[in-house]
């Protein structure tokens, strides 16, 4: 009697379980490791276009400068999604405005691929 109240109290996974959690576990980090490399490259975009911004508000530089410059900028940092020529261009109170939107497409398995819609604006 003493004996079957003891295997109530005990609680645990059992080992189909701790299977079912481990895939499920490492399902998740392989997307994240897929997906990261396109929120890297987005965020080194949104901060060139930042300082990119800011150098041509001061200077108050042509199109063909900024574009340039830009594109500098992603040779170092390595962005291939996007060109300088792909890069819109306008003037707000006084101060250069760029913005680019692209599409990242990051193959899962087979046939199936992510699509993520990404849009940089400088601030």
């Amino acid at each position: 009697m003493k004996y079957h109240k003891t295997l109530h109290k005990q609680k645990g996974i059992s080992l189909s379980g701790l299977l079912v959690w481990s895939v499920i576990l490492i399902l998740i980090s392989i997307l994240g490791f897929r997906v990261l490399p396109s929120y890297i490259e987005y965020t080194s975009i949104k901060k060139n276009l930042n300082a990119v911004a800011e150098e041509a508000s001061k200077q108050d530089s042509d199109i063909n400068h900024i574009r340039q410059s830009f594109g500098k900028r992603a040779q170092i940092d390595n962005i291939k999604s996007i060109s300088a020529q792909d890069i819109k261009i306008t003037r707000e109170k006084g101060r250069v405005v760029l913005s680019a939107s692209y599409t990242s497409k990051i193959p899962l398995v087979s046939n199936v691929a992510l699509v993520i819609d990404f849009e940089a604006i400088s601030e």
